[in-house]
């Protein structure tokens, strides 16, 4: 049974900029500051990550378009390339997924470690003390039963629109001027500096790649998808084009440099010392919101992997009466605090991620070539294809690569960080044809 298209071209502009917005924009400009020291080139990384995020989220609609299936990248890996390829790449983004989380959960701890923590813990362990309690507060909360989860997503929610209204209205406030506190310069060259400077950008934008898994649900897709992702994609670009703005003009470049709790500090620059604690509440619970979904839904996909066989079946175990995926469960949040124990900050903790984001999301997006050759038989009069084929999808790519080439290149400060990330790939394969082998492998009688 084919499924009919239901969302309109509202409904997909709204499911994007959802996507997209997250907690990130509220740390990752202190990254992207210090990378390149200077106004201009930290508001143009913005623009250009934005630029790219539209090609990237129009080259997977139109892969979402030509082969619409439930399974998203897995399935067009497999179709594509090959299932051994789509196990190792989709293993490595599951550690990807894991490792987010514990970044978003660094970046929550740091905002609210002034408050809860005496000055002895202020530094890294007091952040990991916040981070692994958090992360196993939320464990029992969804370990309880999917509705108590819910319950408290709805809760942890409203405290991300509240701090979102408190920033939009910082970033129209006038009476604020920056403050006088030196810019550091950065010690790689200009392309380097270019190249890592776009990591912590591209990983605010992400999430513009689930449009892979809307193709065969819109209403009229050629013409309402590139219209719905070009309004949503514009309307995320002005939003944080406005707040780094707004951070410029409160704090400016050196104090976004040396602020990691960015906009408690504007919001205390602002309003005072209420208004930082209120801030810092406030996205600390917004950070609890985007880790608590996590640990519901990243579950889910080790579900479909197990029913296609290549994980084993306790991972479809669900029990019957809260509905929770308890070794599923169990498995994200053992991965999440195994990875704080490795990466003690959140910018270190970015380049692991966004090491193998880079990789699976350009390689993805390299699909579209192979889709266009297998489906050129397709009525293209009703899906959604490219206007401006090959270069959106070119520039997306090669953008990719320029940064995964340059976070390579900062790993020769630390050889092992190259080697866990190839080793990450190496046992996802290994564990791809283990399970094949043990399938194929007569069992006694």
């Amino acid at each position: 049974m084919s499924i009919k298209p239901r969302l309109n071209r509202l409904d997909l502009t709204m499911i994007v900029i959802s996507l997209v917005i997250g907690m990130g924009i509220f740390a990752t400009p202190s990254d992207t500051a210090r990378e390149v020291g200077n106004e201009w080139l930290f508001l143009g990384a913005w623009a250009f990550g934005g630029i790219v995020s539209l090609c990237g989220a129009l080259t997977f609609a139109e892969i979402g378009s030509r082969y619409p299936v439930t399974g998203g990248f897995y399935k067009v890996y497999s179709y594509c390339y090959h299932p051994a390829f789509a196990f190792m790449i989709n293993w490595v983004l599951v550690i990807s997924n894991a490792a987010s989380v514990a970044a978003v959960a660094l970046i929550g701890s740091d905002y609210i470690k002034p408050f809860l923590l005496p000055p002895s813990l202020q530094n890294e362990t007091g952040t990991h003390i916040i981070t692994i309690a958090s992360v196993g507060l939320l464990y029992v909360i969804n370990f309880l039963g999917i509705k108590m989860s819910a319950r408290a997503q709805n809760l942890l929610i409203s405290f991300k629109i509240g701090l979102i209204l408190l920033v939009c209205f910082a970033v129209f406030k006038s009476d604020a001027y920056p403050a006088s506190i030196p810019v550091t310069l950065p010690k790689t060259n200009l392309i380097t500096a270019l190249g890592l400077c776009l990591v912590p950008v591209f990983f605010t934008y992400g999430g513009y790649q689930q449009t892979i898994n809307f193709g065969g649900d819109i209403i009229n897709a050629k013409s309402n998808i590139p219209k719905s992702i070009g309004v949503g994609i514009g309307v995320i670009i002005f939003l944080y084009l406005a707040i780094n703005f707004s951070y410029l003009k409160v704090l400016g470049i050196g104090g976004i440099q040396h602020t990691p709790a960015l906009a408690a500090k504007m919001m205390g620059v602002l309003f005072g010392p209420n208004g930082y604690k209120i801030t810092s509440i406030l996205l600390f619970g917004g950070v609890l919101a985007y880790v608590n979904v996590n640990v519901l839904s990243n579950p889910r996909v080790y579900y479909a992997m197990a029913e296609d066989g290549i994980l084993p079946p306790i991972f479809k175990k669900v029990n019957t009466k809260t509905q929770v995926q308890e070794f599923g469960m169990s498995f994200f949040v053992g991965l999440v605090i195994t990875i704080l124990f490795f990466v003690d900050s959140f910018s270190k903790m970015l380049r692991y991620v966004m090491f193998f984001d880079t990789i699976g999301l350009s390689v993805a997006a390299l699909a579209i070539f192979i889709l266009r050759k297998k489906t050129k038989d397709m009525d293209i009069s009703k899906i959604y294809t490219i206007k401006w084929f090959p270069l959106v999808p070119i520039i997306f790519i090669l953008s990719y690569w320029f940064v995964t080439i340059n976070i390579f290149v900062t790993f020769r400060d630390n050889p092992y960080a190259a080697l866990v990330c190839l080793a990450c790939y190496a046992i996802g394969l290994g564990i791809y044809y283990g399970f094949m082998y043990l399938k194929k492998k007569p069992r006694p009688e």
